[in-house]
């Protein structure tokens, strides 16, 4: 299954049109999907105390968390599509991984303490959108994101796209870069 974790609050953003030309692809294509609409189903990211005494014993109390890692599990290629802001990603999106990311089904540790990973997912695609220079966040992207969190819990052939300096691009840039995406969730 194919597995789209969307995170953006407007309907009417950019990002929500790269999610419309993505589902309408995997649906042209007789795909099966599912989309994890973060802000859409009102999740909650705030992993408080009650849930965090819960979340170390390898479940968790939010059901809409718990629904989502179960997602997870059954998943063999991700998308996550969302804005980069102030260099990184939305809260709601961390707050998604520290959430969901639960240990018995998306990922378990060794006796020392390693993490190791429960999913077997063979891609994972990342769409952002930044108004400043894409170089300035592959480090965080590819260097951080893609290895410590992603990679760690099985999310594997992970490639990254930006559309950079989105509040300058013209409807035929926009138009280019869900060209190029479209083309490559196609694969």
């Amino acid at each position: 299954m194919i597995t789209i974790v969307f995170c953006h609050p407007l309907t009417q953003s950019f990002n929500h049109q790269i999610l419309d030309a993505v589902t309408k692809t995997l649906s042209d294509e007789g795909r099966e999907y599912a989309v994890i609409n973060l802000y859409g189903e009102n999740f909650n990211p705030v992993l408080d105390s009650n849930e965090i005494s819960h979340h170390n014993g390898n479940d968790s109390i939010d059901p809409k968390a718990k629904h989502y890692a179960e997602i997870l599990s059954k998943t063999q290629k991700i998308i996550f599509i969302f804005p980069i802001w102030w260099g990184e990603m939305p809260a709601m999106l961390k707050g998604f991984i520290d959430k969901t990311f639960i240990k018995g089904i998306v990922y378990d540790t060794t006796p020392e303490g390693s993490i190791m990973p429960c999913l077997t997912v063979d891609s994972t695609t990342i769409i952002t959108t930044s108004d400043a220079d894409s170089e300035l966040f592959g480090n965080y992207i590819m260097g951080y994101l893609a290895p410590m969190t992603l990679t760690a819990v099985g999310m594997n052939s992970i490639k990254w796209y930006n559309l950079d300096h989105i509040s300058q691009k013209t409807d035929a840039d926009r138009a280019r870069f869900i060209d190029e995406i479209t083309s490559q969730v196609a694969k």
